[in-house]
């Protein structure tokens, strides 16, 4: 089935609706920008003379990946070099199979900069930013604590990490 442009966009706001999460659909255009942005913010123009489009287009596709919640441009930080800070890595065995709730509910704990419903012997592995007015055991007694059903955790410290930059998010 072909779908006219006017009822892809009807289609995925049905979807979007029901609860389904649509994103746009990705070309060659859209991933070169998106490289282009990988190490922060980049003129449109810029980005325009390196792919041969013009400034608009540039400025309209980004905008576009913006809303649609394709792209996000952020700050990110090195825990390793802001002082008394750590990542740690978290894996959590539920007792129930509701993953996707549970991995909502995780995620806005403090601290938690991602969470990944995962196979194998987690249900959900966490990515925590610490610091020394909010350590590891804060983090499990006053926010993990909080989160019913949860079996089992253990912790990865990251005593080194290579290409890790999350948001400063505490």
């Amino acid at each position: 089935m072909h779908l006219k442009s006017w009822q892809a966009e009807a289609f995925a706001h049905v979807l979007f609706v029901r609860g389904y999460k649509f994103y746009m659909k990705m070309d060659e255009t859209n991933i070169a920008i998106i490289k282009h942005l990988r190490h922060g913010r980049k003129s449109f123009k810029k980005i325009a003379e390196q792919l041969s489009i013009s400034e608009n287009t540039a400025r309209a596709r980004v905008n576009r990946l913006l809303d649609e919640g394709v792209l996000e441009i952020s700050a990110r930080v090195d825990p390793e070099a802001i002082q008394g800070h750590r990542v740690v890595m978290v894996g959590v065995k539920l007792k129930t199979m509701n993953l996707v709730k549970k991995g909502e509910e995780f995620s806005k704990l403090k601290g938690v900069v991602s969470v990944s419903v995962v196979t194998g012997r987690y249900d959900l592995i966490l990515v925590v930013l610490l610091n020394a007015g909010f350590d590891l055991l804060e983090f499990y007694t006053e926010e993990v604590s909080r989160i019913e059903d949860v079996q089992s955790v253990e912790t990865f410290v990251v005593y080194k990490g290579y290409n890790l930059k999350v948001p400063y998010i505490l």
